[in-house]
């Protein structure tokens, strides 16, 4: 894994955006893979500036989502659909009918899971994916676990991971308790990752990640295994490499 150290969240954002355009200018119709949280919000900006100044041209890309919680809907102001649109696709020209995110509605989870991967595949996998990580050293939704998932599926939401996201909503019962989410294998198909990480709370995860060492308790240390991670860190993230 490349890792590329900024001085703070403004640097890293910005460098994530430039990395995203330049898949775009080599590749006009490439397949973005995008995250949500609060990590992103900063890059995404970027993006829209850069569109807006003529810079970037989003009309011939497509787009897949990591995740989405389980049950939410479309409308609902914490889904990630709402997310992305707020933040991203309603400021530049992506067309509506080239975004995918899981869908967070469907009466069959599994079958909606079924049907996201089988999308993924139809489109080619994704040539440049963006992630975040978890203070628990998740990516997407994968979760550390026993055993890791290869394909989109449904995943039951550990208590760190809820009580991370609490901010988002109004109460802690409020966040859903499952999720549906990209697989590991899933993510290892893309063709290039690119990792934002930023502040302190993250080191500690940051340091077990780059340790050498491949666990499922840690799921974002399988990413040592593909050949073309970037990871861009500020350097509260980076404190202890």
């Amino acid at each position: 894994m490349k890792r590329i150290i900024c001085k703070d969240y403004n640097e890293v954002s910005r460098l994530g955006a430039f990395m995203f355009a330049q898949q775009i200018w080599s590749k006009p119709d490439s397949v973005l893979g995008f995250a949500t949280g609060g990590t992103p919000v900063g890059m995404y900006r970027y993006l829209v500036d850069m569109y807006k100044d003529g810079m970037v041209d989003f009309s011939a890309v497509t787009t897949f989502n990591l995740d989405e919680y389980y049950p939410m809907s479309k409308s609902h102001k914490q889904s990630y659909d709402y997310f992305m649109w707020d933040n991203l696709f309603s400021h530049i020209n992506v067309k509506r009918e080239n975004v995918f995110l899981p869908n967070g509605g469907a009466a069959d989870a599994q079958k909606a899971c079924d049907e996201y991967e089988h999308k993924l595949t139809l489109h080619g996998g994704v040539d440049l994916q963006l992630l975040g990580i978890g203070n628990n050293g998740h990516i997407a939704f994968n979760e550390p676990c026993d055993e890791l998932h290869v394909k989109t599926h449904v995943i039951e939401l550990t208590e760190d991971t809820i009580e991370a996201n609490a901010r988002f909503f109004d109460s802690r019962d409020d966040v859903p308790r499952k999720a549906l989410t990209m697989g590991l294998g899933s993510i290892m198909k893309a063709r290039r990752i690119v990792m934002l990480i930023t502040g302190k709370a993250k080191t500690p995860v940051v340091k077990q990640m780059f340790s050498g060492m491949i666990t499922p308790q840690i799921p974002a240390s399988l990413l040592q295994l593909h050949p073309d991670v970037t990871v861009v860190l500020d350097t509260e993230a980076a404190g202890e490499l």
